[in-house]
């Protein structure tokens, strides 16, 4: 009984190990930079594009930072980004594109299901914790800073 329970405890780690991918980190992290890159090329572009029509800094800014949130959620509505996020991994899913699909991927998902119970129960499912830690953590770092300030600690 008990080198049967071994034979097969092995045979599940040989199953596990043929079965498990392997990454090259150097590679991933190759990619990961190269998309990073092109994300932001592309919106320095959208950045100077926004200037040369006569936006000022700012507007410029929100132009860019609007389009590419767009073209995130296309790119998810055409299922293009998935495939995008494979390859390019923490590069296109760090920036405002990996937010913009990771609110819009569950409200396609969950389309089907309704208005209510579909979209707006769904639609910040992945991005939900993001905002909710985001909200605490500065909730929390603002009450130290004002505390630190009573007391003189800070000076600015």
């Amino acid at each position: 009984m008990e080198k049967e329970n071994q034979a097969t405890i092995l045979q599940y780690q040989k199953d596990v190990k043929t079965i498990t991918p392997t990454h090259n980190t150097f590679v991933q992290m190759l990619k990961a930079f190269l998309m990073g890159g092109l994300i932001c090329t592309i919106g320095q572009i959208l950045l100077e594009v926004g200037k040369y029509y006569g936006l000022n800094e700012e507007n410029a800014s929100t132009f860019c930072s609007l389009t590419l949130i767009l073209l995130a959620v296309l790119l998810t509505g055409f299922n293009i980004f998935p495939t995008l996020a494979k390859w390019g991994g923490a590069g296109i899913l760090v920036p405002i594109c990996g937010f913009a699909n990771s609110v819009c991927a569950p409200a396609i998902e969950f389309k089907k299901e309704g208005q209510v119970f579909g979209i707006g129960c769904k639609i910040f499912s992945i991005a939900g914790p993001v905002i909710l830690y985001g909200i605490l953590t500065s909730w929390l770092l603002g009450l130290i800073y004002w505390i630190a300030s009573c007391f003189g600690i800070i000076l600015f």
